[in-house]
């Protein structure tokens, strides 16, 4: 081994331990194999230490912020200073506003709903339908596919000169790919963006777990995340990000908490004065658990270090790319190409094999998790399988047999937690399956291939 090989190998961390690390599932073929769980992409497992600091304050569980108890006082100090972990795991400005949502398509629309008016949105095609979708109400500029980070910075740029000058407009635009795993060009789009008077949000729902995330060196104006994909899956997520936008707007839900004063007026009405802190968009009882479970996660990563986290991600990437570069029937999608820089996200397809049938296989013979169909992302899907862009398709599986062509993927994610044998095992099984076929029947069932009993 070389001295710079070694080098390297120092700085790659062993994997975090996560629930479910040890948890066998049946095969069809028989025997029960440990569960190789390759869907973080859609939800990662809870880390152990967040779960062990979840259930040390189970407990204690009281209201926040309007309790007298003890139980209720210390339950408030939990969920405010998971606000402020949050604020510093994101490196957030002094004045910037962190909102505990359910998730990142609830954070997204929750700023969706503060945008001025007259706001205009631009977005590219290629965005997950959480950061996608939400702008329906805004005048709307969807932007093509890019083929590269500098053709996306200049799509932009080109979109945002023609845009009304004086009037308010947002960029909304992925940190990675929830379908390719290719890193975008977050801070020189945040320039773009700047540079015509526009603001940018951040959807860094797949970036947040690989890679550190700062407000202020991206130079963006808000970020949105989900815990369940950072290792904290207890339903909730973070909107953060500048505060005016967020003070002016009325209230995302109106209720209990979001309001400081209500009080009725002689003419039988009501009048009511919203708090301009976050609680103006956290009506009702907030998931404190499920914060406290993001800020547990926060401090895990950032204790064990994303250089050490990146580096053996960068090895798992590797070795999943390395071993299906070798089964020419597979073709791994991609819309910067082969040296783009990714997290640990891979979508592909199978030559001759239904992407459905390829997934039930890994299932159910290998005891290997992964995704299949459009992953939330239809038009970036249609784009890449050379399809109508504009043809409707299902989250899941279409209804066809295996053996039908499909124009769905596959998807393998893996991120902090995943041992060296999952991933190794995944290669294994691709190379087996295109070589020797299924060993089961399987059927469609209710739009899936399960297996046939």
């Amino acid at each position: 081994m070389s001295v710079s090989t070694a080098a390297a190998d120092q700085t790659v961390c062993a994997p975090l331990p996560v629930l479910g690390r040890d948890v066998t599932v049946p095969l069809v073929t028989g025997g029960e194999v440990t569960y190789a769980a390759l869907d973080y992409a859609a939800s990662a497992p809870a880390l152990q230490r967040v779960w062990d600091d979840v259930a040390a304050y189970a407990p204690y569980y009281g209201s926040v912020h309007r309790g007298a108890g003890y139980l209720s006082q210390l339950s408030t100090d939990l969920f405010e200073n998971a606000r402020r972990t949050v604020a510093e795991f994101l490196d957030c400005r002094e004045d910037d506003q962190v909102v505990f949502t359910r998730s990142t398509t609830d954070s997204l629309n929750l700023l969706a709903a503060t945008l001025p008016a007259d706001c205009q949105v631009f977005v590219f095609e290629t965005e997950h339908h959480a950061s996608l979708l939400p702008w329906q109400d805004a005048r709307v500029t969807y932007l093509d596919a890019p083929r590269t980070p500098r053709q996306a910075v200049a799509a932009l740029e080109h979109a945002l000169a023609d845009r009304d000058p004086h009037g308010p407009a947002l960029v909304c635009v992925t940190g990675a790919s929830n379908v390719t795993g290719e890193l975008w060009p977050v801070r020189e789009l945040a320039g773009a963006a700047h540079a015509h008077g526009a603001r940018i949000v951040l959807d860094a729902a797949q970036l947040a777990p690989h890679h550190p995330v700062s407000v202020r060196d991206l130079d963006v104006d808000w970020v949105a995340f989900s815990g369940h994909k950072l290792y904290a899956p207890f339903g909730s997520g973070v909107l953060a990000g500048r505060s005016d936008w967020l003070r002016e707007a009325e209230p995302y839900l109106a209720g209990g908490g979001a309001s400081r004063k209500v009080a009725r007026r002689a003419d039988g009405g009501v009048d009511v004065e919203w708090h301009e802190s976050a609680a103006r968009h956290e009506a009702g009882s907030p998931n404190v658990i499920g914060a406290y479970s993001i800020a547990s996660a926060c401090k895990a990563l950032t204790e064990e270090g994303f250089d050490r986290i990146v580096a053996r991600e960068r090895h798992l990437i590797r070795t999943v790319r390395e071993g299906l570069a070798e089964v020419p029937a597979v073709r791994v999608l991609s819309l910067f190409g082969e040296d783009a820089p990714r997290v640990g996200v891979i979508s592909f397809v199978v030559e001759g094999w239904n992407s459905s049938h390829f997934a039930a296989a890994l299932s159910a013979e290998y005891g290997i998790g992964v995704r299949d169909g459009l992953f939330c992302a239809h038009p970036l899907l249609r784009t890449l399988l050379g399809s109508d862009p504009q043809t409707q398709g299902e989250c899941g599986a279409p209804e066809a047999a295996p053996g039908e062509k499909s124009l769905n993927a596959i998807r393998v994610s893996f991120g902090a937690g995943t041992p060296d044998e999952h991933v190794e095992r995944f290669v294994r099984a691709v190379k087996e399956l295109v070589r020797d076929g299924a060993q089961w029947r399987y059927r469609t069932e209710g739009g899936r291939c399960v297996p046939a009993v």
